[in-house]
């Protein structure tokens, strides 16, 4: 039997809870919360697109910056226990995500599988499929709207 002192922290932490290490040991990698997105000012409905921030290494999907990103890009959202549950345009495969609404990480998360490759392998990683924000501009970034997968 299970007891919880050998489930890893994840099961037994809330958001809350986590150690900064272990908050940031949730990141997968995957990239999708540095997509520029665009919110229809009618509906309010929210779509990516194939741009990411500048700041985002596309190849690795790692900020480049990731100590001063908050200051270097105005839109840049602090990810935090408090606001998890009210970013909507987080995907649902996001561990953070997952983990406030009550959820287990999914087999490819690197803190499951015991590597980083499976973002990737499941399809989830946007590594390679982006560009970023930088040159492009504002009036043309609908052109760039994508419909991703396991969203």
């Amino acid at each position: 039997m299970t007891t919880d002192q050998q489930k890893p922290f994840w099961q037994r932490k809330t958001l809350r809870e986590m150690t900064a290490a272990e908050w940031e040991s949730l990141c997968d990698g995957c990239g999708r919360c540095c997509l520029v997105k665009l919110e229809d000012e009618d509906t309010g409905e929210i779509h990516n697109t194939s741009l990411s921030c500048e700041l985002l290494n596309t190849g690795t999907c790692r900020c480049t910056d990731y100590a001063n990103r908050h200051a270097r890009v105005d839109d840049c959202v602090k990810l935090s226990a408090d606001n998890v549950t009210e970013l909507k345009w987080l995907p649902a495969s996001c561990a953070y995500r997952t983990i406030a609404e009550g959820r287990d990480l999914a087999w490819w998360h690197p803190l499951v599988s015991g590597t980083p490759e499976t973002v990737a392998e499941a399809g989830i990683s946007i590594a390679g499929q982006v560009e970023t924000e930088a040159g492009i501009d504002e009036d043309d970034m609908p052109d760039y709207i994508k419909k991703w997968l396991h969203w």
